[in-house]
């Protein structure tokens, strides 16, 4: 049974089909694009979707807050999508079952189906990109909140009056752990360029990444605090990254738990990488 799932983000889009059950499921095609921003989103599905052949369902991952009937409210990162009823559009379009849900919560689902979360029942998964997504499952099963809008752990405020974030408040999560934080916080073009550069041993890079891994613990203990997970999963194009994993684990280590006698979870990078949202979507599109 072929499943498409698409993953929209805020640089790139990755498409992916799934065939097999359960534990058996494999991606048999995958497809990767840069995603137009500005661009009509529905016209970019449906071209992306009808280049797939036999596929019986669509689970598209989209990072905005999306309701449960399948509606992109609004997003920091896709300016053209505000109010969109995509679940009913693209149904209606291409004559198949969709499923539309936020990114992060798609690659919780991966992670917990197939990835490093796999067994656990109490999972927090987080995608560090762009900007941060997120999914958590509570009993096994995944959480989405009164309206669907669960996992926007980015913009928990961390810093009170603190660094601009693209939604418009100060001192979100992301504003200092993404791509675009860890950059402003070593001064450089990019986090690629950060990283590079810790890998040659800069010192200056070096403790950019400290920085930015301090203010990702602090993060990943309000959560703890509030979900007590099992497991958590580091993911996204940065987050999953190993000097970023190896990082963010030994400062999330290092700060005095709260509560004392608390397990530490689990912390692992995520094996789906950046195919975590696609395949997640087309789990989701199946009603998985």
């Amino acid at each position: 049974m072929r499943r498409l799932g698409i993953d929209i983000g805020g640089t790139k889009t990755l498409c992916v089909v799934v065939d097999g059950s359960g534990g058996d499921t494999h991606v048999v095609e995958e497809r990767r694009v840069a995603t137009d921003a500005t661009g009509d989103v529905v016209a970019a599905v449906v071209g992306l979707a009808r280049g797939f052949e036999d596929v019986v369902s669509l689970g598209l991952g989209i990072a905005a807050l999306v309701t449960r009937d399948g509606t992109a409210v609004t997003t920091t990162h896709l300016p053209g999508v505000r109010d969109v009823p995509l679940r009913a559009v693209l149904s209606e379009q291409l004559d198949l079952p969709v499923v539309v849900d936020n990114d992060g919560t798609c690659a919780a689902v991966a992670e917990w189906r197939l990835g490093a979360a796999r067994g656990y029942d109490e999972v927090l998964a987080v995608t560090i990109g762009t900007g941060i997504g997120g999914g958590t499952i509570v009993g096994g099963r995944v959480a989405r909140g009164g309206n669907g809008f669960a996992g926007e752990y980015g913009h928990m405020v961390v810093e009170r009056n603190g660094l601009a974030c693209p939604c418009g408040r100060r001192g979100c999560w992301e504003a200092y752990v993404s791509g675009r934080g860890l950059a402003r916080i070593a001064g450089a073009p990019s986090s690629e360029a950060v990283l590079e550069a810790y890998a040659r041993g800069d010192e200056s890079a070096t403790r950019a990444l400290g920085e930015f891994a301090d203010w990702a613990a602090l993060g990943l203990h309000n959560l703890v605090n509030i979900f007590d997970p099992a497991c958590i999963v580091l993911g996204g194009g940065l987050g999953a990254r190993s000097e970023i994993v190896a990082a963010i684990t030994r400062r999330f280590q290092g700060v005095e738990q709260s509560h004392v006698g608390r397990a530490l979870p689990v912390i692992a990078a995520a094996p789906l990488d950046e195919r975590a949202g696609a395949i997640g979507a087309a789990f989701v599109g199946a009603g998985d």
